[in-house]
């Protein structure tokens, strides 16, 4: 799930939750918005956790070669 995807579902629910207010038989529209944003919630947070666990922490040193006059990769580095 994305992040996208996740605060489409904490709108849904919020909106199913605060906005709505009409009622229907064997089930509560109050109660599905608070499963979707819950849901929306959970996912947005697993989102995150995925994306900085999987993001490239590495960082490269560059310099500028005078001969060249371009960036040139620190072999140290790698």
């Amino acid at each position: 799930m994305g992040i996208g995807t996740s605060l489409l579902l904490i709108a849904a629910g919020a909106i199913l939750k605060f906005a709505v207010t009409t009622t229907a038989q064997g089930f509560s529209i109050n109660t599905i918005g608070l499963i979707l944003m819950i849901v929306g919630a959970a996912g947005l947070v697993i989102t995150l956790f995925w994306m900085t666990m999987w993001s490239d922490r590495r960082r490269t040193a560059t310099a500028v070669d005078p001969r060249y006059e371009r960036p040139v990769r620190d072999p140290e580095v790698y």
